[in-house]
């Protein structure tokens, strides 16, 4: 079977050539547009019966039907009992591709996830389906330091359509998994912290030598050392450090070392357990949670169960959001995260924004995805009703300028799934 997109590349190759030789007119921009009996753009008040136009990959117009007009030959969807929302943003996923091998030493700075990227493989299409679009895909958590992972856009169809930042972030656990081989050196928590503090550090300086020469105030380059080389973009704060951290003890550590002592970009990837005890630390220095993929915690002196989504709410951190650690828990079933929150006590607004446009805030890419808005990457995600509601479920996905799936009656795209 021919591939759609090779063809359609095909087809606009003989129309710009027939418009060369003045025998067709200019090509015309695609355009989809979504029709729905709700619109929830997450950054603005809910719209009854809206619409929203999406020319080229990005929202051209939005807003109540009778205002905003349809252009001609546009692909229209039109669902009027259903519910529109942007993507769901997934900040902590190991599924886009292959394994990746990072416990070879208990820092990997060396290791990023490029070449185990698998466009189009199961685990992204079934994430497709529960209405995620952006992932971040980040090394494991076996060792210390894993390595770079990348952000994704679900849907790619290639590695150019697949990533949309590279690096997404820089991996680092502490604590947990790495401590499961507590007699090796270096696995314990102070090993880790000792282990962290040092290569980080030598990243640091490796990238301000080079600040140094660029700005000629040093007359020779330094050595190149490839392991740091990533890394300098971390000290220019172009993306975060992704941090495995739970337990209120060692995300005080996480703190201290990665904000406090390097001044580097940090979001708490697990920020499970007691860890919300650290809320007054977390709001001084500004930090986005990323709660998951466990949504409790029992307390050990009352027995209370507690909700965590819920407790840093309640705590004052308004910068939360929520993610599935996939495959630990499978990325179309991020939208069950929101459900648990809400059953536990988080408000509806907060565990809609902690799925679309808080995780897009935390990872610096809000400009580009987390809500509808115009000028935004049209990422739509059509539901049959309160997302939140476990009853609901996936109709349409809209990505990369394109219906990505289509799960209505009739359709041939949800033979897929």
């Amino acid at each position: 079977m021919s591939n759609p997109r090779n063809c359609m590349t095909s087809t606009l190759r003989l129309v710009a050539l027939l418009c060369l030789l003045g025998l067709a007119p200019a090509v015309v921009a695609k355009t989809i547009v979504v029709r729905a009996g709700k619109v929830y753009p997450v950054s603005s008040p809910p719209i009854e019966d809206g619409v929203v136009v999406v020319t080229d990959g990005l929202i051209e117009a939005m807003g109540p039907a009778s205002s905003v007009r349809i252009p001609a030959g546009a692909q229209v969807i039109h669902e009027d009992d259903a519910w529109l929302f942007p993507g769901y943003v997934d900040l902590h996923t190991h599924v886009a591709g292959t394994d990746l091998n990072d416990t070879v030493y208990p820092v990997n700075s060396e290791l990023n996830v490029l070449t185990q990227l698998v466009p189009g493989n199961q685990e992204l299409l079934e994430g497709i389906a529960g209405g995620v679009t952006t992932s971040l895909f980040i090394p494991g958590s076996g060792s210390n330091l894993g390595g770079f992972g990348a952000l994704l856009k679900t849907a790619g169809e290639d590695l150019d359509e697949l990533v949309l930042r590279f690096p997404g972030a820089m991996k680092i656990a502490q604590a947990g998994n790495p401590e499961r081989r507590s007699g090796e050196t270096g696995r314990g928590r102070l090993g880790m912290n000792w282990n962290i503090r040092r290569e980080l550090q030598q990243g640091k300086d490796y990238h301000e030598a080079w600040v140094a020469y660029e700005q000629g105030r040093a007359t020779h380059p330094p050595e190149r050392i490839q392991r740091f080389e990533l890394m300098r973009g971390l000290f220019r704060r172009e993306f975060p450090v992704m941090v495995h951290t739970q337990w209120a003890p060692v995300f005080q550590s996480s703190l201290r070392i990665l904000i406090d002592e390097l001044g580097l970009w940090m979001v708490p990837g697990h920020s499970t357990f007691d860890s919300f005890h650290n809320a007054p630390l977390i709001i001084e220095r500004g930090v986005a949670v990323n709660l998951g993929p466990r949504n409790y915690h029992v307390d050990y002196d009352t027995g209370q169960f507690l909700g965590l989504a819920a407790k840093y709410h309640e705590e004052g951190v308004e910068d939360l959001s929520l993610n599935t650690d996939s495959p630990v828990i499978a990325q179309e079933e991020l939208f069950m995260q929101g459900t648990m929150a809400v059953r536990f006590g988080l408000p509806w607004e907060e565990a809609i924004a902690g799925l679309t446009l808080e995780p897009a805030k935390a990872i610096g890419i809000a400009h580009r995805v987390g809500s509808l808005d115009e000028g935004k990457d049209g990422d739509l995600v059509l539901w049959t009703g309160d997302p939140i509601d476990p009853r609901s479920s996936v109709l349409v996905v809209v990505s990369l300028g394109r219906v990505v799936l289509d799960q209505r009656p009739g359709s041939d795209q949800a033979r897929r799934f």
